[in-house]
């Protein structure tokens, strides 16, 4: 995605500190603390329409391929999951009404009665396992797969039941089903459609409180209200919702202040939001996230392939010059992969080993005794950042000068952003890069959701890590909650002081809403929740 270059000054100061030559311990100036909000103020009533904005436009709507931004915030508001990821992160029945798991590796699903698709037919559990059962098809190729590896099968086995048979027991099966991991489409849809299905031209069908209508490619995709919806607490408060694509950051944000759209959500800051935080015509909403910043290590060998490498970069970076001046004051740093908005069970665990591992703030004689541990290593260190994107590349400026404080020699190689996504599935891509920036989220409140991705031969284990297979094997194994948190805080704790990937910042959701409009869900659930189903006028 195109993205302007933010002001820099801030951070050429904070550059300079970092070369200055102190070796002592430094106190980072704390940026300020968010207060992140998991609700927007209700409306007082519905709008004829609400016209929102789209980070880009879909590539589809069919929910085994829709696993970013803009394809989830629409689906999120027509099809439907087995179960619910609320705002304030909790997991709760949807189109089960119960999730009973009898034995290990058995999940019975009882589905919601008195639910109809938008063409009028019933829900039956024959819509739901056809829908389940297409992640289990390679041709279809579902983006869900980590959920689905370890199932055996999905059968009917009622009218109103389905049952998932899992080839070992799995703690975040159930748990994806409160994702777009646990759509469901109707089945004489799907077979109607076939590869057509999520297209500008076929659409999906579903059960949610908006319906599909059209979609003008290039354009715009219009939703329209489900006058007949299950759930009367979330009956749609307006009558049509049109979702535009704009994917000038310029344009959106001119879009927003003029009122020609009505609200949008960022997943990073753009270059005009000091414009909306400011605007007369609106408002900016900061949302609890899953959402983090990261430099994602690739090295399989070479100086970064050392920990100790990795510790020193990272005890000399300063994560709180990356919130205020990169992200605007919209970043808190952080010490771990997973901040508390994953902690969903067990929290007190989660909390007490958060707090045991390395603070965030810079230690640079620290770092320098880590280097020449490392034998001082010169070859350079190849970091990858995407073109085209001032958070990337303020980012990188950072991180560069903060190696030359620590005589590590880091090498800045710019990937246009039409290829950057090749580097998360394409080892070749990766060839000559240790390491590279990105956004990243889990899907549901458990960490282990995030510590998967370390497992042996997973496809984002980008610098095949080891050392920590086998204990997340039994985490994933692990049915009683208090054992899997021991489990997983241990796998962090040593995930995180080898510096497999480095923390830097959790990224809040950032939200804009004009004053004509008001309760949309400001949280990361709205990629799976009906967000839009309260918004109406102020």
């Amino acid at each position: 995605m195109m993205r302007r270059a933010l002001p820099v000054i801030g951070l050429v100061l904070t550059l300079a500190a970092c070369t200055s030559g102190a070796q002592q311990p430094q106190q980072d100036a704390a940026p300020a603390k968010l207060d992140l909000k998991t609700t927007t103020p209700a409306a007082a009533k519905g709008l004829g329409k609400v016209t929102w904005n789209l980070p880009y436009e879909p590539q589809t709507l069919d929910p085994i391929r829709s696993f970013n931004y803009a394809e989830n915030t629409a689906l999120a508001n027509m099809c439907e999951s087995l179960l619910r990821l609320t705002p304030d992160f909790k997991i709760k029945p949807g189109l089960a009404v119960k999730a009973a798991n009898p034995t290990p590796t058995t999940w019975v699903y009882t589905i919601r009665k008195g639910v109809t698709f938008w063409n009028g037919d019933p829900l039956t559990a024959d819509d739901v396992a056809a829908s389940l059962r297409r992640h289990l098809d390679p041709k279809l190729g579902t983006w869900w797969g980590d959920y689905f590896n370890t199932v055996k099968s999905v059968r009917a086995t009622g009218s109103m039941q389905v049952t998932v048979t899992l080839k070992q027991p799995d703690a975040l099966f159930n748990q994806a089903m409160a994702t777009g991991a646990g759509a469901v489409v109707q089945k004489k849809f799907l077979d109607q459609t076939g590869k057509s299905l999520g297209s500008p031209s076929s659409g999906v069908m579903c059960t949610g409180p908006f319906e599909f209508h059209d979609w003008k490619s290039g354009d715009s995709m219009t939703l329209t209200r489900n006058d007949h919806y299950w759930d009367k607490a979330l009956r749609a408060k307006s009558e049509s919702l049109v979702l535009r694509f704009i994917a000038d950051e310029t344009t959106a944000v001119n879009a927003l202040r003029s009122g020609e759209v009505d609200g949008q959500y960022f997943y990073l800051p753009p270059a005009g939001l000091g414009q909306l935080q400011k605007s007369t015509t609106g408002s900016v909403t900061l949302g609890r996230s899953l959402t983090f910043w990261a430099l994602l290590g690739s090295a399989k060998s070479g100086p970064y392939a050392d920990p100790r490498v990795r510790q020193a970069l990272s005890l000399a970076l300063d994560r709180a010059a990356i919130s205020k001046v990169v992200f605007q004051g919209t970043a808190s740093p952080q010490r771990a992969l997973t901040g508390s908005d994953y902690w969903g069970y067990e929290r007190k665990t989660y909390q007490k080993a958060y707090e045991a591992l390395p603070p965030e703030t810079t230690d640079l004689a620290k770092a320098k005794e880590l280097l020449v541990q490392a034998g001082s290593p010169t070859k350079p260190i190849v970091i990858g950042v995407q073109g085209s994107s001032a958070v990337h590349e303020q980012t990188a400026n950072l991180l560069k000068a903060t190696g030359e404080a620590l005589g590590l020699d880091i090498e800045i190689r710019v990937v246009p952003v039409e290829q950057y996504g090749n580097l998360y599935s394409d080892p070749k891509a990766r060839k000559g890069i240790d390491a590279f920036l990105s956004t990243w989220y889990g899907n549901v409140p458990d960490p282990l959701d995030i510590y998967t991705v370390f497992r042996k031969g997973g496809r984002t284990n980008f610098s095949d890590y080891k050392a920590v297979d086998g204990a997340i094997a039994k985490a994933r194994a692990e049915g009683d909650p208090a054992a899997r948190a021991s489990l997983v805080t241990g796998i962090q704790e040593k995930v995180t002081r080898d510096v497999v990937w480095m923390p830097l910042n959790n990224l809040p959701v950032i939200l804009y809403m004009n004053k004509r409009v008001t309760g949309a869900v400001p949280s990361f659930p709205y990629l799976y929740y009906p967000w839009a189903a309260g918004l109406g006028a102020r």
